[in-house]
């Protein structure tokens, strides 16, 4: 269960480093977030992903370009292509959803469809993924804990630089 180690320490290494001020009314640790509409237009440049299956020598750099429109103060919609763990060409859509913060992390999933994976012979497939956000004035970074399915969806722990351009 090497998964399961890695999210033991990230999780414990965020709870020690996140800032303990919160985006949202604060209830104690975990807060939730009031949706109130906003209009901010990010883009990014891929993905770095670390594979939990090391032995598989898949591509942890997934260079790409993808955008984000957050529409309210917790969602927002994502689409973008990028290099894959397979190093193919994959697309993106989806929908974010994160009605939860931790201090100034906002938590939620983010479900969505991609393709070019060998495993699903290049077909679109469904996705809901565990995603955490944190965003300071201009610069953001998108956290997404992937989970191993089978012997079709590699298990990464994934991070999304991103760049607020309106």
């Amino acid at each position: 269960m090497p998964y399961l180690f890695y999210f033991r320490k990230l999780f414990f290494f965020a709870l020690m480093t996140i800032p303990m001020t919160s985006v949202a009314e604060t209830k104690g640790f975990l807060s939730f977030i009031d949706s109130k509409q906003i209009n901010e237009i990010w883009i990014n440049p891929g993905f770095y992903s670390y594979h939990v299956q090391r032995s598989k020598g898949l591509n942890d750099n997934n260079i790409g370009l993808g955008g984000e429109y957050r529409y309210s103060t917790i969602s927002s919609f994502s689409i973008g292509v990028y290099d894959n763990s397979d190093s193919l060409t994959s697309h993106y859509v989806g929908w974010y959803w994160q009605p939860l913060a931790v201090g100034s992390v906002r938590c939620g999933a983010v479900v969505g469809v991609i393709d070019g994976y060998h495993t699903w012979n290049g077909n679109w497939f469904v996705a809901a993924i565990p995603a955490a956000s944190i965003e300071y004035k201009n610069f953001g970074v998108n956290l997404l804990l992937i989970p191993s399915y089978q012997d079709k969806l590699y298990g990464s722990i994934t991070f999304q630089l991103k760049i607020r351009v309106f």
